[in-house]
C-alpha cells in the first residue's frame, strides 16, 4: 500500500512529469482495469470499475508518455465524485 499512497501523493501533486504508465498503476491501484475498445479505438482508452460502475475514457498522450494538467485535472474530478478519493 505504500507504493500505491506515493502514487496517489505524487498524483495529487499534478507534476508535470506524471506518465501514462503511472497513471494505469494508480487506477488498477484504486480498482480500475482497462478496456481496450479493439484496432478502431485509436488513443482512446477506458478503466472500469465494476465496483461503482464507473468508466473514465482519456486518450493516451503522444508523441511523448507523459499527461496533460487537463487530464491529470479530470481524472482527479472524476474519483472525488464517485468517491474513489475523498
Amino acid at each position: 500500500m505504500a507504493q500505491l499512497e506515493k502514487l496517489l501523493n505524487r498524483f495529487l501533486s499534478k507534476p508535470k512529469n506524471f506518465t501514462f504508465k503511472e497513471m494505469r498503476k494508480l487506477l488498477r491501484g484504486l480498482g480500475y482495469q482497462e478496456i481496450r475498445s479493439g484496432k478502431s479505438a485509436g488513443s482512446r482508452v477506458a478503466f472500469f470499475h465494476d465496483g461503482i460502475r464507473h468508466i473514465i475514457r482519456i486518450h493516451k498522450p503522444h508523441p511523448k508518455n507523459t499527461m496533460k494538467r487537463y487530464q491529470l485535472d479530470f481524472i482527479e474530478d472524476e474519483l472525488k465524485k464517485r468517491e474513489v478519493l475523498k
